[in-house]
């Protein structure tokens, strides 16, 4: 009975043993160097936690294999890092502690949570600290305000033409619960073979999973998902597109500036409403300067892309 629970003991110890180095050896591996960006570098760790905060705003990232999963944090972190040297380079100003709050709150009821608190207990299935989303909103913030300094002066809104929709449909209108994927192309070739590469992956994976995979917008992070859009603020040669689509269908690629627009409609609702004229004015111009300050986002993204030094080791 003792040789036998002396042998139990050995072969405990043992593959105890075994289990310490794999464990080491699983964390040497995390811990390398993947890339480098310009003087930042981004480790299987930093892709390993990218991966997890996407699945916690995306649950769909789990329905992809490994590879794809990988792929969609490594060109995340790359964006990321993108954003946050350029930033660098200008005086922006840190967003105030009520903005971010705001901000986090948009994310967390996205993905039907009540409050921050919850959001907190939600994260840490993910094991992700609240403190990592909000550094990552802030640095998002301030891409955005970068955005809006420079281009604000370009933006144009036709405030009589907004007046009048808005006189023309005062109790009912139709809304949309929509989904995008963006993505340039520098010829209409690469464009082609691009779009070819999209509806495969659609066909395979669903349309959120390749916003994630494909998609340049801010909205891939969490499969495109734009939410329930009113059609007033809505560019009308997009919504031309929507109109033609069943529920659960897409458009053809749309030619935008920087690229192309593909938008699935996931449902579809008509709604009654009082019009409180002012307020509702100045949502639908606030609308339209936010989709063509994104246009812009993913112009200057480009743009500035060509000249960083991104090397894989």
């Amino acid at each position: 009975m003792i040789n036998f629970s002396i042998k139990l003991i050995k072969k405990q110890f043992v593959l105890v043993f075994l289990l310490m180095l794999l464990c080491t050896s699983v964390l040497s591996i995390e811990n390398k160097i993947v890339l480098k960006i310009e003087n930042e570098i981004i480790t299987n760790i930093d892709i390993y936690n990218e991966v997890n905060y996407l699945k916690a705003l995306n649950n769909n990232l789990n329905n992809l294999d490994t590879d794809k999963i990988l792929t969609i944090g490594k060109t995340s972190l790359i964006r990321q890092k993108i954003k946050e040297i350029e930033i660098s380079k200008h005086n922006i100003k840190k967003i105030s502690d009520d903005y971010l709050e705001s901000i986090v709150k948009t994310i967390y009821t996205k993905i039907s949570l009540n409050s921050k608190e919850e959001f907190i207990n939600y994260l840490a299935n993910f094991d992700i600290k609240i403190s990592t989303i909000e550094k990552k909103l802030s640095h998002e913030a301030q891409w955005n305000q970068l955005i809006y300094n420079k281009f604000y002066e370009k933006l144009k809104i036709n405030e009589d033409q907004i007046k009048s929709d808005i006189n023309l449909n005062k109790y009912t209108s139709n809304s949309y619960l929509l989904n995008e994927i963006v993505y340039s192309a520098n010829q209409s070739s690469e464009a082609k073979k691009i779009y070819k590469k999209i509806k495969q992956s659609i066909a395979n994976d669903g349309f959120e999973n390749t916003a994630a995979l494909y998609s340049t917008s801010q909205s891939s992070k969490n499969g495109g998902n734009l939410g329930w859009i009113n059609e007033s603020s809505i560019n009308k040669k997009i919504l031309e597109n929507i109109l033609n689509l069943k529920i659960g269908e897409y458009t053809s690629p749309m030619l935008i500036p920087g690229g192309f627009l593909i938008i699935k409609l996931k449902d579809k609702k008509e709604i009654e409403k009082k019009i409180d004229f002012e307020k509702e004015l100045n949502l639908r111009i606030r609308s339209l300067q936010n989709q063509q300050l994104n246009q812009y986002s993913n112009i200057f993204f480009n743009k500035i892309k060509k000249d960083i030094l991104i090397n894989e080791k």
